[in-house]
C-alpha cells in the first residue's frame, strides 16, 4: 500500500470535499482518501503506487487545483 499527500487549493467547505473525494474515489486502486477543507490536504492510499496525473486530474474535474507535497 502506498500513501500520498496533495495539497489542494480553493475548498472552503464540505460540499467542497465531497467533491474532491467522489472524483478521487474513481481512480482503480484507490483504497482510502482523507480530506480537509480547513487544512487543504488531501491523502490518498492506493493498493500500489497512485498515477499523480490521474489524483491530479480528478481534483481538477472538481473544480479545484492541487500539487503533490
Amino acid at each position: 500500500m502506498t500513501t500520498t499527500e496533495y495539497q489542494v487549493t480553493g475548498m472552503t467547505c464540505g460540499h467542497c470535499e465531497m467533491s474532491v473525494r467522489e472524483e478521487v474515489e474513481q481512480i482503480a486502486g484507490v483504497e482510502d482518501i482523507q480530506v480537509s477543507a480547513q487544512s487543504g490536504k488531501l491523502v490518498v492510499t492506493a493498493a500500489s503506487d497512485l498515477d499523480d496525473a490521474a489524483v491530479l486530474a480528478a481534483v481538477t474535474e472538481a473544480g479545484y487545483s492541487a500539487v503533490r507535497v
